[in-house]
C-alpha cells in the first residue's frame, strides 16, 4: 500500500441505532499526514474518529490502516492511540505511572520500561514533573501527558478529540506549536477533531470539513480559508456576505441585483459569490447603504449595512473616518476578491 492511503476510510457508513451519522464516508490519509476533521457540533468528524479507533461499530464500509484491514479488529489490536478530550489521566497515579500504564499492560518492564517512560516524558518536557499527581499540574501539562501517555505505544495513527478546548487562549497557543512539533520530531500520522477553524487552520497540513455526516470539502489550509466551494464551508470560515449568482446578478430576498464587472471581463459561471467582511468597499461603489451598527475591533472596525442586498457586513481599518449609525454611504462587492461557490445550500 502506498502512503497515499496509509489510512483508508472506505465507504463509511456508520449509525446509533437507526439513525445514520455518517453515510458513504470516502477518506485518504498519507503516512505522517496531520489532518483535521472540522466542523460544527453534530456533523459526524467525532463520530468518524470513533470508528477510527474501534470505539464505534461499522454498519458498512471499510477501515483500512497500513494494508490491514482494521475493520472489525478490537480497539486494544489497532495500533491506534487516542488522546480524549478530558484527557482521562489516573488521579490517584503520578506523571511517570500515568505515561507507563499502558505499556505495563503490554507486559513491559525494567530498563526497557523505564527509559521508554523517562523518554515519552521528556519529550513532552515534563521531566520535572514526573513524580507529581494530575491535580498537580495545569491543563497545559495535563495535556502533554496524556499526549506522552499515547506516544509511548508507538501508535500508527494518533487521534485527539478536541485536544485544545479545555485550555484558556494562551495556553491553547503553546499546545498547538508543542503538537506541531511532536508530530514532525516522531511523524506519527495524526488526526484531530476540531470545530475551532483557527485551531485546525494553524495546525493541519489538510483539514477535512464535514457537514451532515459526508465530507463537505477537503483542502489544504489555504485552500479552506480562501477558497471555500460551497456556502457552507464558505459561512464556516468567515465569509458572511454570501450571495446566489444567477445571469452577472445577485439573486437576494429582494430580487436580482446586478453586478458590475470590468470592462471586457464576463460573469462567473459560479453558482455563487461570497465575499468576507473586510472584502467590502466602503465609501465608494455602485451600491448604496445604511449603517444599523458599529464596533470597535482594536485594529479595525466592523459595520453592519442595511442594502437592497440585505444586510451587509464590512470590516475597515480603525484608522479611517468613522460612519456613525443612520450613516448612509456606498459600498462596493469587488468582483475579483470575492470566492467562487459550486454550491449554494
Amino acid at each position: 500500500m502506498s502512503d497515499q492511503s496509509y489510512l483508508s476510510l472506505e465507504k463509511l457508513t456508520l449509525a446509533y441505532g437507526d439513525s445514520v451519522a455518517v453515510a458513504d464516508l470516502d477518506l485518504s490519509v498519507r503516512r505522517g499526514e496531520l489532518i483535521a476533521l472540522l466542523g460544527p457540533s453534530g456533523c459526524g468528524k467525532t463520530t468518524t474518529m470513533r470508528a477510527i479507533a474501534g470505539l464505534l461499530p461499522v454498519k458498512s464500509g471499510k477501515v483500512i490502516l497500513d494494508g490491514e484491514d482494521m475493520t472489525r479488529t478490537a480497539p486494544n489490536k489497532r495500533a491506534v492511540g487516542l488522546v480524549f478530550q478530558s484527557y482521562a489521566l489516573f488521579p490517584h497515579l503520578s506523571v511517570y505511572e500515568n505515561v507507563a500504564f499502558g505499556l505495563r499492560l503490554k507486559g513491559m518492564k525494567g530498563a526497557e520500561l523505564d527509559a521508554k517512560v523517562q523518554s515519552g516524558i521528556a519529550s513532552v518536557g515534563l521531566t520535572k514533573f514526573a513524580d507529581r499527581k494530575p491535580a498537580e499540574l495545569s491543563g497545559g501539562q495535563q495535556q502533554r501527558v496524556a499526549l506522552a501517555r499515547s506516544m509511548v505505544m508507538e501508535p500508527k495513527v494518533l487521534l485527539l478529540d478536541e485536544p485544545l478546548s479545555n485550555l484558556d487562549a494562551r495556553l491553547r497557543l503553546e499546545m498547538r506549536t508543542e503538537l506541531q512539533r511532536v508530530q514532525r520530531e516522531t511523524g506519527v500520522t495524526m488526526i484531530f477533531v476540531t470545530h475551532d477553524q483557527a485551531e485546525a487552520l494553524s495546525l493541519a497540513d489538510r483539514i477535512v470539513v464535514m457537514k451532515n455526516g459526508a465530507i463537505e470539502q477537503i483542502g489544504t489550509p489555504e485552500d479552506i480559508y480562501n477558497r471555500p466551494t460551497s456556502s457552507f464551508v464558505a459561512d464556516f470560515v468567515g465569509f458572511e456576505n454570501i450571495f446566489k449568482l444567477e445571469g452577472g446578478a445577485l439573486k437576494t430576498e429582494n430580487g436580482s441585483v446586478p453586478l458590475s464587472f470590468a470592462p471586457g471581463s464576463e460573469a462567473p459561471s459560479a453558482a455563487g459569490l461570497a465575499w468576507r467582511p473586510r472584502m467590502v468597499t466602503l465609501g465608494t461603489g455602485p451600491f448604496r447603504g445604511t449603517v444599523r451598527g458599529t464596533s470597535f475591533a482594536g485594529h479595525s472596525r466592523e459595520y453592519l449595512l442595511d442594502s437592497a442586498l440585505g444586510p451587509i457586513k464590512a470590516e475597515v481599518d480603525a484608522s479611517e473616518p468613522v460612519h456613525v449609525s443612520g450613516s448612509d454611504l456606498s459600498f462596493d462587492l469587488p468582483v475579483h476578491k470575492a470566492a467562487h461557490l459550486s454550491r449554494i445550500a
